[in-house]
């Protein structure tokens, strides 16, 4: 055999052999639970629900949530699961390009007129509703004495990219022009949501300035999705997380079917995000978007944006609004509170 072909072999030989190696390594651990978030995992896998990946969209919208998980727990606790008192809910349809959608209108108690906070809620753009999230909505109109309008935006596969970014646009405008229908106060209103919600939130300002129309005064981003690159590390570390994981958000990417270069469907990969209104941005450690939240705030600064960013340990995606039963996340959403309270103070 020639030198040249004794070396070929051994290159063969090492290659073949380093993919065996990184096929038999083991998939890295996400970070360890704290006791009340694990309390909610526990319960979550007791409903026995099935991978959302191996499922039919159909499917996958009827299998326990983690807010039947956080019910299961306070039951188990021999408390009650009522929703908090303090917030009346309101359900309306409205118009979008796709027809009439629902929206849930979260008043605090008190006279008004109060500012207002169009939410998005989660779901991967595929599954969950309003009343899936109904618990956060309720805490921040609670807690920041606001309005919240939880928008019930058309889903994929059924109405694929860009149906929802442009639903809750047109649910924004809608806002807008009938916040004082609602006892609301037109010229204080933000925008927020968590995951696919606070994608549509950033999304909605971005639209909004796209469009030359009146400005979020403020941004809430709940651990949002900005990015399908999933070689960041969170994605790695959080691969097989619960409740979220990487196969999860593929499948979610997939029904979806958004176009990958538009910024309105993955807002980092805007050429500028100047003129965006300031963002908080809320993370949990055991997320697999946890480094894309990172990387957006990292991005909003440097593009000119007042951020606040707080990363939570030792809870998962989801943790938000799960306040009744999780410490932290009664925290998360105070600070939210806190933040939006700011930013509406601040144009009374």
């Amino acid at each position: 055999m020639t030198v040249t072909k004794t070396i070929a072999a051994v290159a063969v030989a090492t290659l073949v052999a380093s993919l065996a190696q990184a096929a038999d390594a083991p998939t890295p651990t996400p970070p360890k639970a704290e006791p009340h978030m694990q309390k909610v995992l526990d319960a979550l896998a007791s409903l026995g629900g099935k991978p959302i990946e191996t499922l039919t969209p159909e499917e996958a919208r009827k299998q326990p949530t983690p807010a039947d998980a956080v019910k299961k727990v306070l039951t188990d606790m021999g408390k009650s699961t009522a929703p908090e008192a303090g917030v009346t809910v309101k359900e309306m349809s409205i118009a979008g390009p796709k027809g009439n959608f629902p929206i849930h209108v979260f008043t605090p108690e008190g006279k008004g007129p109060f500012p207002v906070m169009v939410y998005y809620h989660g779901g991967g753009f595929v599954i969950a509703d309003t009343k899936v999230y109904e618990a956060s909505p309720r805490a921040l109109a609670k807690m920041a004495n606001a309005i919240m309008v939880s928008v019930d935006y058309h889903r994929a596969p059924e109405n694929k990219f860009p149906a929802a970014p442009d639903d809750a646009y047109a649910a924004y405008l809608w806002t807008l022009e009938h916040a004082k229908e609602i006892n609301g106060d037109p010229m204080r209103v933000a925008v927020g949501g968590e995951s696919a919600g606070g994608n549509l939130a950033t999304v909605v300002s971005m639209m909004a300035r796209d469009k030359k129309a009146k400005m979020p005064l403020h941004q809430l981003l709940v651990y949002p999705v900005v990015s399908d690159d999933m070689t960041r590390p969170s994605y790695v570390t959080n691969a097989n997380a619960k409740p979220l994981n990487k196969p999860m958000m593929s499948w979610f990417f997939k029904h979806y079917g958004a176009d990958p270069a538009s910024p309105y469907a993955l807002p980092i990969k805007a050429t500028s995000l100047k003129g965006l209104p300031p963002a908080t941005i809320i993370a949990a450690e055991i997320d697999p978007l946890l480094s894309e939240g990172v990387a957006y705030a990292d991005k909003l600064r440097k593009d000119g944006v007042s951020v606040t960013y707080k990363e939570y340990k030792g809870v998962t995606h989801e943790f938000f609004g799960m306040g009744a039963v999780v410490p932290l996340a009664k925290d998360a959403e105070m600070m939210a509170a806190d933040q939006l309270k700011k930013a509406f103070a601040a144009k009374k």
